[in-house]
């Protein structure tokens, strides 16, 4: 397999530590996979190509039946999130991104969903020992645009709504725009309720402090004014399923003199952070990020995605700004990190404009660990669609592809690659092909 320029800069977008950070500053056109599982290998049933000594299970594909007889798989599965359930069980909750052209809507169970006007929500998934699936029923419903999310440190998932669509706006009966909280092992424990506290915008993911209990926020806005990146203080830190209901303090980052995080150019920078209470999370007049932040303003990112704890602090994605929409400069991919103990902010990895790169069709999402300590990452753009590893010394590798031949009419285009998560002994890799809706379970020899 051939893997060129511009897909291993999206691949290699994301850093897990500093190591991979001094590594990616230099040009993307020197990095070439020197290690991984080796050439991805056609697959005779046309579905997902792997490596040798790889192979997949669709545990399930939009329009087939939810198991609980609920009605059919939903559409646009997006993020997800393996849960240990005993004796070798596991759980998935996976995301569907409905919005209100969605063609197969999470259906609307009673006591689960929140807005029945709404079409997206959670699916959750059981699996037994030998991997095969023996459950499979509606989590959350009548949600809205639901992307990414994160797990919490007692193991539930809060999955976000990526819209800030009100009621009254596209037949919803309710105002979106916020996470909810989901028990995997028993959904109706969690219900259908919004942790409004933690604001009304545009969700993209979440990361939890699981020392501190502290819930960082990214917000996907490309269009001005941009995203800003949040901190939420719960009234109960680490009290468990529920407690976020609990309330707390909204907060936005601010770092002073610097209104767009787009201008910074060199990795290893490093700066000051204040945290700026927000004045109304819910919105209820004007989106956070068009509110008045007193003097000093407020710090912007275009394109803020994916969020995730490690390494002692929280590591978040701006995948592109550009300046002819607004930002303050070009850039094709900036990975901050953001250290609670110093309240620092530091740029990572910087990728800069080129003439080969082609963004956003082509740039890194979901994210997760590896079971060798570096990165899965999935690629979302247009053509053929990878989920990329990255390893903790920097190569970067394939390991796996959508088969379906986009090239060909009258053939179905796959949507990209999403929700890539890891079985915890770390042996099966579940992943999403968002359209068609497809959850495949790939085992092998993961080092």
């Amino acid at each position: 397999m051939s893997v060129t320029r511009r897909s291993l800069l999206a691949a290699g977008a994301i850093a897990f530590s500093g190591a991979l950070g001094a590594l990616f500053t230099g040009r993307a056109g020197a990095v070439r996979p020197t290690r991984g599982y080796g050439p991805l290998l056609p697959d005779p049933r046309g579905l997902l190509d792997l490596p040798a000594g790889f192979s997949y299970r669709v545990l399930s594909r939009a329009g087939g039946p939810l198991r609980s007889g609920e009605g059919p798989v939903p559409a646009n599965c997006d993020g997800m999130a393996a849960f240990g359930a005993g004796g070798g069980r596991v759980r998935l909750v996976r995301n569907h991104e409905n919005r209100t052209t969605a063609a197969l809507r999470v259906p609307a169970v009673p006591g689960l969903t929140y807005d029945p006007e709404a079409l997206g929500g959670c699916t959750a998934l059981e699996l037994g020992p030998d991997g095969a699936v023996t459950g499979e029923r509606v989590a959350l419903a009548g949600t809205a645009v639901n992307c990414a999310g994160g797990r919490t440190p007692w193991n539930t998932w809060l999955s976000c709504e990526e819209t800030e669509d009100r009621a009254g706006t596209s037949g919803y009966t309710r105002d979106h725009g916020f996470v909810f909280e989901v028990d995997p092992a028993d959904p109706r424990r969690s219900g259908a309720v919004p942790l409004t506290a933690l604001g009304r915008f545009a969700h993209e993911a979440v990361a939890v402090d699981p020392y501190r209990g502290v819930v960082y926020e990214t917000e996907d806005a490309f269009v001005e004014p941009f995203g800003l990146f949040y901190r939420f203080l719960p009234a109960r830190p680490l009290g468990g399923p529920g407690s976020l209901r609990a309330g707390g303090v909204l907060q936005a980052l601010r770092v002073p003199g610097l209104a767009d995080l787009a201008v910074v150019d060199r990795p290893g920078a490093e700066f000051p952070v204040e945290w700026v209470p927000v004045p109304d999370p819910s919105a209820a007049g004007t989106a956070i990020r068009f509110q008045d932040f007193g003097r000093g303003g407020i710090t912007h990112a275009q394109k803020l995605e994916g969020c995730y704890w490690g390494g002692g602090g929280v590591h978040f994605v701006s995948s592109y700004a550009r300046r002819r929409e607004g930002a303050g400069a070009d850039h094709h991919g900036q990975v901050w990190f953001y250290d609670p103990l110093r309240s620092r902010l530091r740029l990572d990895v910087l990728f800069g404009p080129a003439a080969d790169i082609q963004l956003p069709g082509d740039s890194p999402d979901n994210i997760c660990l590896a079971p060798d300590g570096g990165l899965m990452v999935c690629e979302d753009g247009g053509g053929a669609q990878y989920v990329f590893g990255v390893t903790v010394g920097g190569e970067v590798y394939p390991v796996a592809r959508n088969a379906e031949d986009i090239g060909q009419p009258g053939a179905p285009e796959w949507g990209e690659f999403a929700g890539v998560t890891f079985s915890p002994d770390g042996r099966t890799m579940y992943v999403n092909a968002y359209a068609p809706g497809t959850t495949f379970a790939v085992t092998g020899p993961w080092q």
